[in-house]
């Protein structure tokens, strides 16, 4: 479950409260009684990290102590990115300060997908990636992600908010203070080492919709460098995602059907806003469920055994044979 799930108390309110660490925002800050007089903190960040409105739940304040944690945690070079979000610039230049604050360094890569973020991270101490992922444009969030490419586990997660409650924060020296630094050249790095991992598509014709997301940076380029024949829809960033809501749902994909069917395509690809989720609709502009997706995906690498959420279908154990553990 994510930060923000149900409760809307204002940060002001929470702010009021001395027991409240600065950081308290909105959902994930306090569990009170009906007289609001018992409060304890609740759980900061979720199976996805930390996500919720922007300059409210998800504040300059909340982005700079999450900085802070991370340059204390993990000193070296923490890599940051961001999706087009309006918030972006704003949360990334906090979440940077506070790294700075700490003694780490910073290496801004600019507007990237989650994925690209990921795969820098693997050459540095660490990575925060600004997005909300599918969620409405007024949303933003921060999700943190290992050397390893991976993204941080609940021990991990535990160990930053932790910090952020007590706000026991290393404050280098003035002659200590981090340094930022600019990285151009992560989204071309990232596209290379798939390239290098897959093999071409020769005459497939691929109508894809970034929904105006983090994807425009990296899946035409990647796709045509390929050898497909790329039909781009919305893959131009924009914060607003003003094309279509960023959830890449069925409901959501009713122009890449059309031109898929119009354009006699042999696949539509739709993005979410930051690329960390494809889904796909077939020739006839069938949207394809993501259970049959990740079958088809699990039968392309002859996977033996498979992991899947509980709520996944059997057309897993149909389709590919394996063995489906829930």
């Amino acid at each position: 479950m994510s930060l923000f799930g149900s409760a809307r108390l204002k940060y002001a309110l929470l702010s009021q409260r001395k027991s409240a660490p600065a950081h308290a925002s909105a959902e994930s800050s306090l569990t009170c009684d009906a007289a609001n007089v018992l409060c304890a903190p609740a759980r900061l960040f979720g199976s996805s990290g930390i996500r919720g409105i922007a300059n409210s739940e998800i504040s300059p304040e909340l982005a700079l102590n999450v900085g802070k944690a991370l340059g204390t945690i993990h000193p070296g070079d923490i890599v940051i990115g961001s999706d087009p979000r309006t918030s972006g610039q704003m949360l990334k230049s906090a979440i940077v300060s506070g790294i700075l604050s700490a003694g780490a360094s910073a290496i801004d890569v600019g507007m990237v997908s989650t994925p690209t973020l990921a795969y820098a991270a693997r050459r540095r101490r660490c990575g925060a990636m600004l997005t909300a992922s599918h969620n409405p444009p007024e949303y933003n969030g921060i999700k943190l992600w290992n050397s390893d490419g991976s993204g941080f586990g609940v021990r991990q997660s535990d160990e930053v908010e932790k910090l952020m409650n007590s706000g026991k924060f290393k404050a280098a020296d003035w002659k200590e203070i981090g340094a930022l630094e600019f990285d151009n050249n992560a989204i071309e790095e990232h596209k290379s080492a798939i390239l290098s991992a897959v093999g071409q598509a020769r005459d497939v014709k691929v109508v894809l919709d970034c929904g105006c997301g983090a994807g425009s940076t990296i899946t035409p380029y990647l796709l045509r460098e390929m050898g497909c024949n790329v039909i781009a829809l919305n893959s131009q960033p924009d914060g607003f995602f003003p094309a279509r809501l960023p959830e890449p749902t069925d409901a959501n994909l009713s122009t890449l059907k059309k031109v898929v069917v119009d354009s006699g395509a042999d696949i539509g690809i739709a993005h979410d806003g930051d690329a960390d989720r494809m889904c796909a609709v077939d020739r006839n502009g069938k949207y394809i469920s993501n259970d049959l997706l990740l079958a088809f995906f699990a039968k392309f690498e002859k996977a033996k055994r498979i992991v899947v959420p509980v709520d996944t279908s059997m057309a897993i154990e149909d389709y590919t044979g394996a063995k489906v553990i829930r």
